[in-house]
């Protein structure tokens, strides 16, 4: 798997996108910024506004960062077999993570009155998306549902990712739907019931099938 201009290159200009926005309000944002908020969507903590430069380092510089070298300490090289899917999977994960950026320092510059509800979208469909994908990923230790069972069984790892990727797409569009319908603590516990629904139950099934193969 070769990395050239061709395919970094947009990849560095989605990477740059959320510092982009962060130097454009910069000088709007007063010295003191809301940096955290409650289930309920309240601001419950406030900080320097030069905190914020962490924002863009943790999601889009770090997500990429962190993709392009997984290849290269791959041990196995499975991750090079996904060939342009994992192309694909790094341009949508980078893309997710800038936006998520843009999304929180957004509702840093508006202060007041701004529900994480969009952020909870992003969420939902980054699922779908990373659903859609796991058909394509081979046993690798970086990516995908790492169980001691799918990775010690081929047929296991590929049977569990069938699952896991129908209920990560259906729990990723379930996460959106209850976005738009539900807020506040309803919404973070729903929301976290999905998760856990849609993590445990490929751990679980990788366990059982593990059992009866062997």
């Amino acid at each position: 798997m070769k990395t050239t201009l061709r395919t970094e290159l947009p990849l560095l200009i989605l990477v740059a996108v959320p510092f982009v926005y962060l130097w454009s309000i910069w000088g709007q944002l007063p010295e003191s910024v809301p940096l955290h908020w409650n289930v309920e969507g309240q601001v419950d903590r406030y900080g320097s506004r030069n905190e914020l430069l962490v924002i863009p380092l943790v999601t889009s510089l770090l997500i990429y960062a962190i993709l392009l070298l997984v290849p290269l300490i791959d041990p196995k090289k499975r991750i090079q077999e996904m060939g342009p899917k994992y192309t694909q999977l790094r341009y949508a994960l980078v893309t997710f993570m800038s936006g998520l950026g843009v999304v929180i320092l957004y509702m840093v510059q508006q202060e007041e009155g701004q529900s994480p509800r969009l952020i909870f979208v992003l969420v939902g469909l980054l699922f779908a998306v990373l659903g859609n994908y796991m058909k394509t990923v081979k046993p690798n230790y970086f990516i995908g549902i790492r169980t001691p069972w799918t990775l010690e069984n081929p047929e296991v790892w590929d049977k569990t990712h069938n699952l896991g990727g129908k209920l990560w797409v259906a729990g990723g569009l379930l996460v959106v739907l209850l976005s738009l319908l539900t807020e506040g603590r309803l919404h973070f516990y729903l929301f976290m019931g999905v998760v856990a629904v849609i993590a445990g139950i490929p751990m679980v099934y990788s366990y059982l099938l593990y059992r009866k193969a062997g």
